[in-house]
């Protein structure tokens, strides 16, 4: 047990080495054009401003991702899916309740009180760092901000995977027996609480690049919202011709329904669910560049945890505030900590699969 645990580590500390070279690229980057351009923006005052226009209609849910845009595309989505019978009858009212609940709280209330009290204590704790960052071009700022706030997520949700006493935390978002909206923001709220896109949004708008962190929350939103559908819109770039070269750069690039489906498999033992990997949120390179990854351009056959003991809804939203009656549950009293003691083998590409496979690390 001991070479196993130091190897997981080993790999970790390596891992969060490459992460650090990965954080200051962009603005190693940003940096070199301004010393080769002879650029110095900083004794400019930059505008606060997108640096292109829209269609008063996309603007208008661009504008509005965390309020009524993102919702509204979510529903409509979600409305599709419930026409053409996509989640059966999984949709049980303890598990309606959960989903709704989950989609509903964090924007009415967790989100908009932590940007509140956020903009409220930065001018207490850095009063001269107002707009301090302006400055910044908009391109530059929206390749530093999709760096920090996807590499970070990327592994907040790693390390509650692979580390045990945070797993519960994150159970509640793989307990859904089914993909699609309704369960693209079923989490705890605790998971949900220390997402680190929350804070580096408020942080970042009140040092000045808040247009830059506004385009990469709501892309981001964009591709996770479209990950988590159960409506396979990837399909057609592994299928027809002229479309492949594009699915190729973009199975890489970005997470999709067949790479995101495949980390809510309920088995690895298909050598297509891989819930040991594909981390990645909006960014799927993560996963290649940390071996964390596995592309097969398939869809599982079943989703969630096969030890689901369909725990109460208040007991998956509020763990440990609330604990599950259900007995032998990860989230009862006396519950275990990690309820799945499946090995995860490494992963080996189906017969059926396009010959596109990213092997996995076993961590």
């Amino acid at each position: 047990m001991t070479a196993p645990a130091k190897t997981s580590t080993q790999v970790i500390l390596r891992d969060s080495l490459v992460s650090l070279l990965l954080y200051v690229l962009p603005i190693a980057l940003m940096l070199l054009s301004f010393y080769f351009s002879g650029s110095k923006p900083w004794l400019t005052t930059a505008a606060t401003q997108l640096p292109f226009r829209m269609p008063a209609i996309l603007e208008a849910v661009f504008q509005n991702l965390k309020t009524w845009g993102l919702p509204a595309i979510m529903i409509a989505v979600g409305v599709v899916e419930f026409s053409v019978g996509l989640y059966e009858n999984k949709w049980t009212k303890n598990e309606r309740i959960l989903d709704v609940v989950c989609f509903i709280l964090p924007k009415v209330v967790l989100r908009p009180m932590i940007a509140y009290f956020g903009l409220k204590l930065l001018p207490w704790v850095l009063p001269q760092a107002k707009d301090a960052f302006a400055w910044v071009p908009f391109w530059w700022g929206f390749a530093i901000m999709a760096v920090a706030d996807d590499l970070t997520q990327y592994w907040y949700h790693r390390l509650h995977h692979q580390l045990p006493i945070l797993w519960r935390f994150h159970r509640t978002h793989h307990s859904a027996p089914y993909m699609g909206m309704a369960m693209a923001s079923r989490q705890n709220i605790i998971y949900t609480a220390f997402f680190s896109q929350i804070y580096l949004t408020v942080a970042l708008t009140y040092l000045g690049l808040g247009y830059p962190a506004l385009f990469v929350g709501g892309i981001k939103s964009l591709i996770t919202t479209g990950a988590h559908s159960s409506i396979k819109w990837d399909k057609p770039f592994y299928t027809i011709k002229w479309l492949k070269p594009i699915g190729w750069v973009m199975e890489r690039l970005i997470s999709t329904p067949a790479t995101h489906h495949a980390h809510h498999a309920d088995t690895t033992d298909d050598g297509i669910g891989y819930y040991k990997g594909n981390f990645g949120n909006m960014f799927f390179i993560w996963d290649l560049i940390f071996g964390t990854g596995i592309v097969t351009r398939q869809y599982p056959k079943a989703y969630g945890l096969k030890h689901y003991k369909e725990e109460e809804w208040y007991a998956q939203l509020l763990w440990p505030i609330f604990k599950s009656k259900k007995e032998g549950s990860e989230l009862a009293a006396d519950g275990p900590m990690v309820g799945d003691e499946i090995a995860a083998p490494l992963p080996v590409a189906s017969p059926k699969a396009a010959p596109v496979a990213v092997p996995a690390q076993a961590i």
